[in-house]
């Protein structure tokens, strides 16, 4: 799983940490020269004058600075240092399809742990490198991140939680993986079919619910999505059950009829969550669509399926960064079983190959 982009992090860990070796020997060598007896009493005239420790470039450490570090085994790097090493890794999240101002968030992190402060020499700078990178990392991919289980236990009962994105992308054998998911947590659920103008789309989440054994609440095509929901909720009221798991039809956001019978769908049920669905492979395209349904439906997290697909990594990178909404979820397979709650932390030390 997104092996493209764990390469490319690789080779800006080992680019940069060169720099950075380069760096303090450069440096080391400086000071040497810097303590060798000099017999000459000729000025250097663009030195002259300049006072004690002032850099020859404005605003980065400067050189007394430089060489007092270096004394107890530390070096300091400016922007300079890392320029090449940090474009070469901005192109590289740009080409694996992280979205640009979450590739210069990412950049920025890496910038401000790194530059123009004292950082120990140990016998491997990779390490340096590596933490600056597993912080800027995780800053973007945990935002909004929660305990969905515990959000769970604390909701009366029943949750009710919408599933709302596109054609195609997986939501309703998502459902189905996420009410496994639930059962092996000790939670019961009850699916209800609230896309109910799409042919076969009755046909398709009945055949979901038989294979697990959950219990399916749908209408005749064409019905109110709003209604099955509604009677979901009240079947799982007097069956006491757990968490209502509401489809709804693929939508776009362009679309204001299907928009409408999303809120329509908030005003009668109130769902305690709304979660948007689409693949991990889709990549910018996916991240886009996010932004849209967020700013439309003011979803609560995100559920990626095709992640093992996916070499990238982009959307899982940045799509809680763009919309404040934590990716919750991914689909890692075919089976009902192949559902990972999203562990940030993970996903860092996956992409570092730790």
């Amino acid at each position: 799983m997104f092996d493209g982009l764990k390469e490319k992090l690789g080779e800006f860990r080992e680019d940069a940490a060169d720099v950075a070796a380069e760096q303090a020997t450069t440096e080391h060598e400086a000071q040497a020269d810097s303590e060798a007896p000099d017999d000459s009493t000729a000025t250097d005239d663009s030195t002259a004058g300049a006072p004690d420790g002032a850099d020859e470039s404005e605003g980065g450490p400067s050189l007394t600075d430089r060489a007092k570090s270096l004394a107890t085994g530390k070096v300091i790097l400016d922007a300079e240092d890392l320029e090449e090493p940090l474009w070469e890794l901005e192109l590289a999240l740009l080409e694996n399809d992280v979205e640009m101002s979450v590739a210069e968030e990412i950049l920025d992190g890496i910038e401000a742990e790194l530059v123009g402060e004292q950082k120990t020499i140990t016998e491997s700078t990779t390490g340096l490198i590596e933490e600056a990178l597993r912080e800027a990392l995780f800053d973007v991919v945990s935002v909004g991140q929660f305990d969905f289980l515990d959000r769970l236990a604390a909701t009366d009962k029943p949750a009710v939680i919408i599933f709302t994105g596109v054609n195609g992308v997986g939501k309703t054998t998502s459902i189905a993986k996420l009410a496994t998911y639930l059962e092996e947590h000790g939670f019961s659920s009850v699916l209800a079919n609230g896309d109910t103008y799409r042919a076969g789309a009755n046909e398709q989440i009945e055949v979901h619910a038989d294979r697990i054994d959950a219990p399916l609440i749908s209408h005749e095509q064409g019905g109110d999505p709003a209604a099955v929901i509604y009677d979901a909720v009240e079947y799982a009221n007097a069956h006491d059950i757990d968490v209502v798991l509401g489809d709804t039809a693929g939508r776009l956001h362009t679309s204001d009829g299907l928009m409408n019978q999303l809120a329509k769908i908030d005003r009668v049920v109130g769902p305690d969550m709304t979660l948007f669905v689409d693949e991990a492979v889709a990549g910018q395209d996916a991240v886009k669509r996010a932004t849209e349904f967020n700013e439309a439906a003011n979803i609560d997290g995100t559920v990626l399926t095709k992640a093992d697909a996916d070499t990238h990594g982009g959307a899982a990178i940045s799509i809680a960064s763009v919309t404040g909404a934590p990716i919750l979820f991914l689909g890692t397979g075919q089976g009902y079983d192949d559902l990972e709650a999203f562990d940030p932390e993970a996903l860092v030390e996956d992409l570092l190959g730790a």
